[in-house]
């Protein structure tokens, strides 16, 4: 008995201090994206209180870092989630049609309400979102031979009709240059005053955090979930409440970030095991730490141009899916 408890709090000790190393990681970055960019920016001019330079770090470069950090929290945990409801490693916002979705919302509340803020913008995302995830988790649940490589396939190929849809009415309408600001990922336009609806995804990543066990229970089947005394299909609406609320904030803000959402859970998992209570801090940690990394090889590489973000994650997301894929096999 003091043997177990005592290997009890010895693997707590070390999650702490992995998660305090992440922690220290991601303050670092973020340190580092502040004072990257066009505008030279040093320490000596925060020291010397520099009026001019002070005013951009807190209109443009510390809101940008912010939603950075959010949006990693918020793609990577819904990553996390799909993957748990759905018991497939390949599932996420990304091979879902998730981001599709969101994309044919905004175009829906550009045709309809074309003078809507950014929030109506979100709702109406929030609802197509929440609409193609239910219909994905139903053609997932009446395949019979779920293969690993299969069900993300599909969730590509839906995300692919509902893609077509939305760029051919955009351009039947000629629209189409309003619907590309939503198509690449990007964060240079970030402004005071223009990001604070992303902390909508806030709420939604807690909730994960407190369902988080409930969430494993529900991917192992609907029969199996009830005989726990669970109600499976009230946890399915809270996990796609969760994940498509996210991702209509972060489509609004930021515009699509694909793959995001795919690799950083597969990386936890095969660092630190399956255990969503325990490798939730750590998902949520990576990811933002991984988004911010990108945005600042992002502005480095062709300085002083940048690359979108959308761009980097989709690179070096891509090339990380297609070693899963070799590694599944």
């Amino acid at each position: 008995m003091l043997y177990a408890g005592a290997e009890l709090a010895i693997g707590k000790l070390k999650q702490h201090r992995r998660e305090l190393g992440l922690s220290l990681i991601l303050l670092i970055c973020s340190l580092i994206s502040l004072f990257v960019g066009v505008a030279d920016i040093s320490i000596s001019d925060i020291i010397n209180q520099n009026t001019e330079k002070l005013q951009l770090v807190f209109i443009s470069r510390i809101p940008r870092t912010v939603s950075l950090i959010i949006a990693g929290v918020g793609l990577s945990v819904s990553g996390l989630i799909m993957q748990q409801m759905t018991q497939n490693k390949f599932v996420s916002p990304t091979t879902a049609g998730s981001l599709d979705a969101a994309k044919m919302g905004i175009l829906a509340s550009i045709i309809l309400i074309p003078a809507s803020s950014m929030l109506f913008k979100a709702l109406f995302a929030f609802a197509f979102t929440f609409l193609a995830s239910l219909i994905f988790l139903k053609m997932v649940e009446s395949i019979r031979y779920r293969n690993v490589v299969f069900v993300p396939l599909i969730g590509l190929m839906f995300g692919g009709i509902l893609s077509s849809i939305s760029t051919f009415t955009a351009v039947n309408l000629n629209i189409v240059q309003q619907m590309n600001a939503w198509m690449m990922g990007d964060f240079s336009g970030i402004l005071e005053g223009r990001y604070e609806l992303i902390y909508v995804s806030l709420p939604a990543t807690i909730l994960t955090y407190l369902y988080a066990n409930k969430f494993t229970v529900v991917g192992m089947g609907q029969d199996f979930a009830k005989n726990l005394g669970l109600n499976y299909r009230a946890v399915m609406n809270i996990g796609l409440f969760c994940v498509s609320l996210t991702v209509s904030a972060v489509m609004i803000i930021a515009g699509s970030i694909s793959f995001l959402g795919l690799v950083v859970p597969n990386i936890v998992s095969i660092i630190y095991g399956d255990n969503i209570k325990k490798t939730l801090p750590f998902v949520a940690l990576f990811g933002s730490t991984f988004l911010v990394i990108c945005d600042i090889i992002g502005r480095l590489v062709i300085f002083p141009y940048e690359i979108p973000i959308g761009m980097m994650v989709g690179v070096i997301g891509g090339v990380i899916f297609l070693i899963l894929l070799l590694r599944q096999r």
